[in-house]
Order: C-alpha cells, then structure tokens, then sequence
C-alpha cells in the first residue's frame, strides 16, 4: 500500500468517527436534561477564583524576581572571566523576566475581568429590578 493510499483510508477512518452535537447536554440516567446544562453565575465561586488570581498576582511580582540580582551579578563576574555561559546566563535571566511579566499580566486581567463580571452582572439584575418593579407586569405579579 502506497502513502498515499494509506493516508487517504487513515482520514476516511478519522472522517467516519467525528460526530458534532451543539446546543447538546447529554441526558444523565434518571434525569431530564434540564437544566443541567444551564449556564450558572455562581459570584462565591467567581470572586474565590478573582482573589486566587490577584493573590498569585502579587506574589508573582516580588517572588518572580528574587533572583535577578544575584543571576545578574553571577552572569557578570562569569563574562568578566571569559566564560561563555555568562552570556547565557543573562540571556537565561531575560527569558525568565519576560515570562514572569506575562504571567503577572494574565493574572491581572483575569483577576480584573473577574471583578468587572460580577460588578456588571450585579448592576444588571439591580437594573432589571427596578425595571420591572416599575413596570405593569409587577402588578400581575402580585
């Protein structure tokens, strides 16, 4: 069998076992399918999250550099001697500066997109509150 060939049965296999379901929640045994795949906005759950996120956020921007100094130093005295790995050494140290700047940034913004769903969803349901407290249906309501 050619490459070819084996390649045009081993995506006709891979073709015949992809299936899609959308807007799908498996019914689980005994149970309805309700609600069960119902988006859910659970703000304890959302906040713990937000604080994890702003907490490893601090400790990311003081415990993420407590060695570049010393990495500093090292890198230098082992340039001033000759050593090649002095040049690495710094070129280590940046690689580590840049990726523990990214991370500090990705738990900003999760922690800050956290905060900002919940004051948003908690404005929300004030103003859908009030708008139909204040509206005709609040009358049939009661």
């Amino acid at each position: 069998m050619s490459f070819d060939e084996e390649w045009a049965a081993a995506r006709a296999t891979a073709a015949a076992d992809v299936s899609m379901r959308l807007n799908h929640v498996p019914v689980e045994p005994g149970g309805s399918g309700g609600s069960g795949g119902d988006l859910e906005l659970n703000q304890d759950h959302i906040g713990a999250i937000g604080t994890e996120a702003y907490k490893l956020h601090s400790r990311l921007q003081t415990d993420g550099k407590h060695a570049a100094t010393a990495t500093s130093e090292a890198a230098g005295a082992l340039t001033k001697e000759s050593f090649v790995s002095g040049a690495a050494l710094l070129k280590v140290n940046a690689m580590w500066e840049s990726q523990v700047k990214t991370l500090v940034a990705a738990c900003a913004n999760i922690s800050n997109g956290l905060n900002y769903s919940l004051t948003s969803h908690a404005k929300d349901e004030q103003q859908l509150h009030a708008d139909l407290t204040t509206s005709a249906i609040d009358k049939y309501l009661k």
